[in-house]
């Protein structure tokens, strides 16, 4: 059964839309995957957009969204280190990635991010398949 799993930053901009669009990418089969930000933002930065689209990963579903547009309960909560205070999401499990905000930066910072993301992405898809999670 997949595990619902909710990447929240603060504007839903970046690196929480990197984090959905590699959960979809690389563990569909056990992750069910949403992204969210805590403030109102206009939309997705470009760049991060152009460096998932750089590997064939398809962001185009992709919009900046508050947590009221997804779910209200998860099983995993993953903030992406932006010191975002959640308002309250039921989960079972929650942790923070720690992940620098590539935003104003060059296309490099932006693929460093997103290379950091997968790491991160394929370590919590190994955590799920072998039970060290919820």
């Amino acid at each position: 059964m997949k595990k619902k799993v909710a990447f929240v930053c603060t504007h839903n901009s970046c690196r929480s839309i990197m984090a959905e669009a590699w959960a979809k990418h690389l563990g569909n089969d056990v992750i069910d995957a949403y992204s969210a930000g805590t403030e109102v933002y206009p939309g997705p930065k470009p760049m991060a957009l152009e460096v998932m689209d750089d590997l064939g990963i398809d962001v185009s579903y992709s919009s900046s969204k508050l947590l009221d547009k997804i779910p209200s309960e998860f099983d995993i909560l993953i903030t992406m280190g932006c010191g975002v205070e959640c308002p309250f999401v039921p989960c079972k499990h929650r942790e923070d990635w720690g992940l620098d905000d590539p935003s104003g930066g060059p296309k490099e910072d932006f693929e460093t991010t997103r290379d950091l993301i997968k790491v991160k992405m394929l370590d919590l898809i190994a955590r799920i398949k072998s039970n060290k999670l919820i």
